[in-house]
């Protein structure tokens, strides 16, 4: 019997399983298919938390919240969306309720009224290039609404309900965030 190349190859390579079939072999219990999928998206997610925490210590443990929560909660996942539209929508929630929880905390550090981050802190954010670097000194709330608004595409009323705040509040905060954005662009 005569195997061509191209059939040969196709039992040797193993090809990405999709998400779908990923993620219901996660809600199986599957560890190792938890793995790819962590592998898969622990970037996107830390990148988020990075974006909504202004802080690459906070945002890795974050990401590593987000990850222990999506094992207990995967089963909530019904399909009704993307898989990467429902993780990014749980990595808002639990950033925003770890910013909650600390407030008090991060104020030290992340000022609420300043340019968004000290001199120290924002050394950590070194690794940073382009808009990310001026993300993360946007003040706290401007950046919320503007990673939630402009990267996340959340509508501002959304936002308003995720962070108790009105509409105008998010509109008004997210104009703010554009100022600044664009007056520390045009200086650089």
């Amino acid at each position: 019997m005569l195997i061509d190349a191209n059939q040969a190859l196709s039992h040797k390579v193993h090809k990405p399983k999709p998400i779908d079939e990923l993620v219901l072999q996660v809600q199986q219990g599957s560890q190792r298919a938890f793995e790819q999928l962590y592998k898969k998206y622990k970037k996107r997610v830390y990148g988020l938390c990075l974006r909504l925490l202004a802080s690459p210590e906070y945002a890795e443990d974050v990401t590593q919240e987000v990850f222990v929560q999506l094992w207990h909660k995967i089963s909530q996942f019904q399909g009704q969306s993307q898989f990467s539209t429902w993780l990014h929508s749980v990595t808002s929630n639990i950033a925003i309720s770890y910013l909650r929880k600390h407030k008090n905390w991060l104020q030290k550090v992340v000022s609420i009224e300043g340019c968004g981050m000290d001199e120290q802190a924002s050394s950590m954010c070194e690794g940073l290039n382009g808009l990310d670097k001026l993300i993360v000194r946007l003040p706290e709330r401007a950046r919320l609404v503007f990673v939630l608004h402009a990267v996340e595409g959340y509508r501002h009323e959304e936002i308003a309900n995720m962070l108790g705040m009105a509409v105008g509040s998010s509109k008004s905060q997210y104009h703010r965030a554009r100022q600044l954005l664009q007056e520390w662009y045009d200086n650089e």
